[in-house]
């Protein structure tokens, strides 16, 4: 069994990590990974499953891809490395996440805290190149990533954050019987003020773990990172 993340992750993605779809791809990122610039650098395109293993996952924001600019991608959906400007889109889950649950803005994206708590910051597609949003869509991640949703669906009792259409095209992977589905748009600055503001995800996710006997999120991210912080 392919020992890629080293932990119960592993296990439950076995069969996908020995698909033909996944051999093919890993071709294809080695020839990626030497000819061009591809985001994250390899030693962390696992970093969310590394992060948050399969048995401590009570929540999933879902993601459509890395960021593509340098220094930005680390691995985790939404989370850029500390000293890197917030990205639009994440400034107004801080807007969002400060009206919802009065978590204090912080001046890093660095979203570690919430993975080692048990939220999967997962994109459905784990690499990037450089400047080419989405470049890598269609090219084998999405058997893994969707292996990973079916797997924790079937288990249950997770919360699913799903922002934009790209993540909620996921839903039928999901059973609604045993999971909550948290949808709005994406918190992009062409979508946000079309129903992400005022759509409360961060309250309401606590209120289901919490219905689902699980503690709650502290949503609430350090004001600094030391280098002992970083995955």
């Amino acid at each position: 069994m392919k020992k890629l993340i080293g932990n119960d992750w592993d296990e439950i993605l076995a069969p996908a990590f020995e698909s033909q779809q996944y051999h093919q791809l890993h071709d294809f990122l080695k020839e990626e990974y030497q000819t061009k610039q591809i985001f994250p650098d390899m030693y962390h395109i696992f970093t969310a499953f590394k992060l948050t293993p399969f048995a401590d996952t009570k929540v999933v924001i879902l993601g459509q891809d890395p960021y593509h600019n340098p220094g930005q991608a680390t691995g985790m959906s939404f989370s850029v490395n500390p000293g890197v400007s917030l990205p639009p889109s994440l400034k107004n889950i801080y807007k969002e996440l400060y009206d919802d649950v009065g978590a204090i803005p912080v001046n890093h994206g660095y979203l570690k805290k919430w993975a080692d708590q048990g939220v999967l910051l997962l994109n459905a597609v784990l690499t990037v190149p450089y400047g080419n949003a989405n470049g890598h869509q269609g090219k084998g991640w999405e058997t893994i990533t969707d292996a990973a949703i079916k797997a924790l669906s079937d288990r249950g009792k997770v919360v699913f954050i799903l922002w934009g259409r790209f993540a909620q095209n996921k839903i039928p992977l999901i059973d609604q019987e045993k999971n909550v589905i948290i949808k709005s748009p994406h918190p992009s600055p062409f979508s946000a003020d079309r129903g992400f503001f005022g759509s409360r995800p961060f309250s309401r996710c606590n209120d289901a773990l919490i219905k689902f006997g699980e503690s709650p999120i502290d949503w609430q991210l350090p004001q600094e990172v030391s280098q002992s912080d970083l995955a």
